[in-house]
């Protein structure tokens, strides 16, 4: 096709940040309509961008014969229901993360885009791992870790620490679903590099459980946990430890750790992307060289537009890769209500 126009429910801050810049990148790309979730905000980002169309709803927006692919920018309570209708009307997809609110939404979503393999579907990956995600594969390969035995995945910050900080949106199980903290984003770019888990042991735990609504004041239930801790079997033998937390202050650094029985590899993902390694015989881990011929980064917005042109695939992220990581959300979620080991695949 010539010009791709894109149309976008939910121009908010990642959708500012990353896709439209992104997809302004690409030659041959209109941003062509926009849809918020007031009248007053749609009017306000089709002025802010210069966006010619706006709509009342968004089922005008992916009902328009002018638009060829829907970026949808709002939080996960809509993204099953609005993919659904964009692949129905024969829109291509690119969803913001998480995938959905649950397992079975994303089911939904992978079973229709399987339903229209002439469509792209896209999930906005996780951002983290992607400079240095083709050396860990190079090095994984070459055997740099020898038998993996453990994985680690430390996701801390200090976010929801002060008990009088407002409800975020994401503590709207509503809203957001059985999404929990980082964990989600952190276990997508761990499963590049390390087989999915098989079942998980988890507990949660809310230490603010109500906080004021940013609008009314009004204090409401917090509905999504403070801090996570997942231990998992992987297959092979190995085990994986996961620790989440909003509630921690001066914790360290983003990461994830991969032990193996010749070498060990650290990726700190934030807030600066750096590759540690070490191998048996050396005395402490070192900084990994990234070179750039092998560096990668975000190109979310282009992979998009290259898959529906049929000049590349989709890596980061297809269907089938976000129903796996909404499965082990959930299987996290019923462990941590149950107390009791949960099978992945069971949820």
């Amino acid at each position: 096709m010539n010009t791709i126009r894109v149309g976008i429910v939910g121009l908010g801050a990642n959708t500012r940040l990353r896709h439209v810049p992104g997809l302004r990148a690409c030659p041959d790309v209109e941003i062509t309509g926009v849809c918020n979730r007031s009248p007053a905000s749609t009017s306000k980002a089709a002025a802010e961008f210069a966006i010619r169309k706006t709509y009342p709803r968004w089922q005008d927006l992916v009902d328009d014969d002018e638009i060829d692919a829907v970026v949808i920018g709002t939080w996960p309570y809509l993204h099953c229901e609005v993919t659904l209708a964009a692949l129905a009307a024969g829109k291509h997809v690119l969803t913001e993360a998480r995938m959905a609110r649950n397992a079975d939404e994303a089911r939904q979503m992978l079973a229709a885009s399987q339903a229209h393999p002439e469509l792209i579907t896209q999930i906005v990956p996780s951002p983290f791992g992607l400079r240095v995600h083709r050396v860990i594969k190079r090095l994984l390969a070459d055997g740099f870790l020898g038998e993996l035995r453990e994985a680690v995945v430390l996701g801390i910050n200090d976010a929801v620490a002060d008990p009088q900080t407002p409800r975020h949106w994401r503590q709207d199980a509503t809203l957001s679903g059985l999404n929990m903290l980082v964990l989600g984003i952190m276990h997508e770019t761990l499963v590049r590099w390390v087989p999915d888990p098989t079942r998980v042991v988890a507990q949660a735990r809310t230490f603010t459980p109500r906080r004021p609504d940013p609008g009314s004041g009004a204090m409401l239930d917090v509905e999504t946990p403070d801090s996570v801790r997942v231990l998992t079997d992987i297959p092979g033998g190995a085990v994986g430890l996961y620790h989440l937390s909003g509630g921690i202050r001066f914790g360290p650094p983003m990461q994830i750790q991969l032990y193996g029985s010749q070498g060990t590899l650290n990726v700190q993902c934030a807030p600066d992307e750096i590759l540690f390694g070490a191998q048996q015989g050396e005395s402490a881990l070192r900084e990994l060289d990234v070179p750039d011929e092998e560096a990668g980064g975000w190109r979310v917005e282009e992979e998009f537009i290259g898959a529906i042109r049929q000049e590349e695939s989709v890596e980061f992220t297809d269907f089938a890769r976000g129903l796996a990581y909404m499965e082990f959300t959930e299987a996290v979620a019923r462990s941590a209500e149950d107390g009791q080991p949960v099978d992945v695949r069971a949820t």
